[in-house]
């Protein structure tokens, strides 16, 4: 460029500088000149990382809240009234069915035994006695000596004498029930509970009888929740087939307890009830597993993992590539020419360490993971590197840096 013309207008005519001072307002002029350019430049993009949308095949589920019960429970009431004698057990005890708990006075009992068994000797007397008339009978008969009248009354008097030992024999075999029930034992295997009788307590039977104590199975144990009557029509689209009820096929379930991350332990469902509940809306659903340590206690809370009985496709980011927009979430999508694109989104659980995103994203699409902080507007031009999803942001030594 002709520098002359500029240093023509801006000095008098015909005057001499010094030559220092010339050679420095040409360079100033020239840096004038230089400065648009490098305006237009402007700084390079910044430089961030990208990872494609996972596609993943998973099995869809459904969170909710449940509470233990125990697969059998028993109220321990006696069969016959009468004092207590003894408790045979420790309250919270592990007992076997038969083990022995409570036994009532029995002497009452055992003299009640003893009328029973000489009332029946008597009948069996009685009834020797008339099958030896009897014989008799037959003799006098045969000789014209007894009438058939007669004869038939001794023929009724046996029968008699017979049925009389019958119902000594059923009432001696009822005597000796309540004499055994005088011994209160465990109907079940189960862990058992406070006793609300103490020795020397008079106990009835009749017509109400009285609560001793409770005995709970311990292994298995049921967690019961509700369901939501669309969860069901997705969930339990058909009645629960036989292979199903029968112990082959079994839906599965997870279970965590309110001091557990996560849902450790396994079980399946092994009943769902025949209504919905038209005050609520939902459905009962109950679950069986295991509990071998005897740590799920009926009434504990539970969470509860309920899964799909088939699975689908789903579409995972990181979760820290997720922004939010007052209550929309959003993520920026690698576009045309490496620009971070908006892309608003809909998300749904983690699973395994990432978000679902039921709408908004398509599989392999790059999304914006580390660096996004330094994304000030859409559409802004940035310098992508490839990742991994679930990588960690790389070393900033690692990350490509953009020529001047």
């Amino acid at each position: 460029m002709n520098m002359q013309p500029i240093i023509d207008k801006l000095l008098p005519t015909k005057m001499i500088l010094p030559l220092g001072i010339t050679v420095a307002l040409v360079l100033l002029l020239s840096a004038c000149e230089k400065a648009p350019e490098q305006q237009g430049g402007g700084f390079p993009p910044p430089a961030v990382s990208v990872a494609k949308v996972i596609e993943r095949e998973i099995t869809p589920w459904e969170e909710f809240n449940g509470r233990v019960e125990a697969t059998d429970t028993v109220e321990i009431r006696p069969r016959v009234g009468g004092v207590i004698e003894k408790t045979h057990y420790s309250e919270g005890d592990m007992v076997k069915q038969g083990d022995l708990l409570f036994v009532l006075d029995q002497k009452p009992f055992r003299a009640e035994l003893a009328r029973a068994e000489a009332d029946l000797a008597r009948a069996h007397a009685e009834a020797d006695l008339a099958r030896s008339e009897i014989r008799r009978a037959k003799n006098l008969v045969t000789r014209n000596l007894l009438s058939q009248d007669e004869y038939d009354q001794r023929v009724a008097a046996e029968a008699q004498a017979n049925a009389k030992v019958r119902s000594v024999e059923a009432t001696l075999q009822l005597v000796r029930l309540d004499l055994a029930y005088t011994e209160i034992r465990a109907p079940i295997d189960g862990r058992t509970g406070q006793a609300l009788v103490t020795k020397g307590s008079l106990v009835a039977s009749d017509p109400t009888p009285d609560l001793l104590t409770t005995v709970l199975s311990v292994d298995p144990v049921y967690v019961v929740f509700d369901i939501d009557e669309l969860t069901y029509l997705r969930y339990f689209k058909k009645l629960q087939p036989a292979s199903e009820r029968d112990g082959r096929k079994k839906r599965p379930v997870f279970i965590g307890l309110g001091n557990e991350a996560g849902f450790p332990r396994e079980g399946h469902v092994n009943f769902v009830d025949n209504h919905i509940a038209p005050d609520t809306g939902t459905i009962r659903v109950r679950a069986i597993l295991d509990n071998a340590e005897g740590q799920l206690l009926p009434g504990l809370f539970a969470r509860v993992k309920l899964l799909a009985p088939t699975s689908e496709k789903a579409l995972l980011i990181a979760d820290h590539a997720i922004l939010t927009d007052q209550d929309r979430k959003y993520v920026y999508v690698l576009g045309a020419e490496n620009k971070a694109m908006r892309r608003d989104i809909h998300i749904g659980r983690t699973y395994e360490g990432l978000r679902i995103v039921s709408d908004g994203l398509k599989p392999d699409e790059q999304i914006i993971v580390h660096g996004i902080q330094k994304v000030f507007f859409p559409n802004m031009p940035v310098m992508p590197q490839m990742i991994g999803m679930s990588d960690p942001a790389p070393s900033p030594g690692a990350m490509p840096v953009a020529e001047h």
